[in-house]
């Protein structure tokens, strides 16, 4: 049972249960929660004086609360003996009916909580650097600015599958992912994210849209297969009618753009993850159209403070005004 933060004195902190017992002649009025925590105490330890040094009271103030509890329930809640304190038949019963009492009063201060979310706590986001670089930011300012008490935490991962494990762990609350995933996630389109080639600065094209024929002379630059965008793109890439040559595998975007500066290869990607592309680097379209869907995410039936709603709901309408993700293609 965690402390509690009293004197040695008892406060008379009465639970507010209105009404007597006619047949037993208890008056709920003189039953205080502080008695209730004192014999839970008790019964959890089987000890006086290591329950009074648990809830940071005197013995004599916690031998006092369960006597006036005995004595307005009119029964025997303890066998005190030099052993300690034993639960009597009587008393195992009451105990669970005192235990409902503090969890009601836990709920009663969490539902409060709740209320008062917007006041305070924190929002924990988990997601990959392309969203946490071009989306997140404008989203947080507007929040701040709305919420300036609430915190905002986020945490950059590199595959979609790490943010349904934080999700599913319970160490984030809101998760940037491609879609689709699991059924156990409530989730939400925001934008489609074109994927698009990215080819050295000595490449010579006549056309914004690089042929299947153009990409087999090259080698080409991929994230691992087992990330979320690695995988619907190496099965869009078997529609080539080209054998095509993955040379290099890499989960960082920054490096993979930096092996395509210097002449390594080309690389397919999406484009927001591709950004920022340095100057010279030739930006063109695949010869057929292919892109991820980004979603928002939470876990199914996850109990959420209202915070993490009024995040959803600034991402929601900060979304609804599309974002370009077709910047401008520069093949010569």
């Amino acid at each position: 049972m965690n402390k509690i933060d009293r004197s040695t004195k008892l406060p008379c902190d009465n639970l507010d249960i209105t009404g007597t017992n006619a047949m037993n002649e208890i008056n709920t009025r003189r039953l205080k929660l502080s008695q209730i925590q004192a014999f839970i105490a008790v019964a959890d330890c089987e000890n006086f004086s290591v329950a009074a040094l648990q809830m940071e009271l005197s013995q004599s103030a916690v031998s006092h609360a369960i006597a006036s509890l005995e004595t307005e329930l009119g029964v025997q809640l303890f066998h005190r003996g030099r052993h300690g304190a034993q639960l009597t038949p009587v008393g195992e019963r009451v105990l669970l009916h005192g235990r409902q009492i503090v969890r009601s009063l836990e709920m009663m201060i969490k539902e409060a909580d709740l209320e008062k979310g917007l006041q305070g706590g924190q929002v924990r986001i988990v997601t990959f650097r392309s969203v946490a670089t071009h989306i997140l930011p404008g989203i947080i300012a507007q929040f701040r600015d709305r919420f300036p008490k609430i915190a905002v935490s986020i945490t950059e991962v590199y595959y979609t599958q790490a943010v349904e494990e934080a999700l599913r762990s319970g160490k984030a609350d809101i998760g940037f992912v491609s879609l689709p995933i699991s059924d156990e996630f409530e989730t939400r389109e925001i934008l489609r994210d074109k994927y698009v080639v990215l080819l050295p600065p000595t490449a010579k094209l006549s056309s914004a849209k690089v042929t299947w024929e153009v990409l087999a002379n090259y080698s080409l630059i991929l994230q691992p297969p087992e990330t979320a965008c690695s995988v619907p793109l190496r099965k869009y890439l078997t529609t080539s009618e080209f054998p095509l040559n993955i040379a290099y595998e890499l989960s960082e975007d920054s490096t993979i753009v930096s092996m395509v500066m210097q002449g390594l290869g080309a690389a397919i990607m999406p484009h927001l993850a591709a950004e920022p592309i340095p100057a010279g680097v030739k930006v063109c379209s695949l010869p057929m159209a292919f892109e991820r869907v980004i979603g928002v995410a939470i876990l199914r039936d996850a109990l959420l403070i209202p915070a993490v709603f009024a995040f959803l709901d600034l991402v929601k309408s900060a979304t609804e005004i599309e974002y370009d993700t077709d910047f401008p293609l520069n093949p010569s």
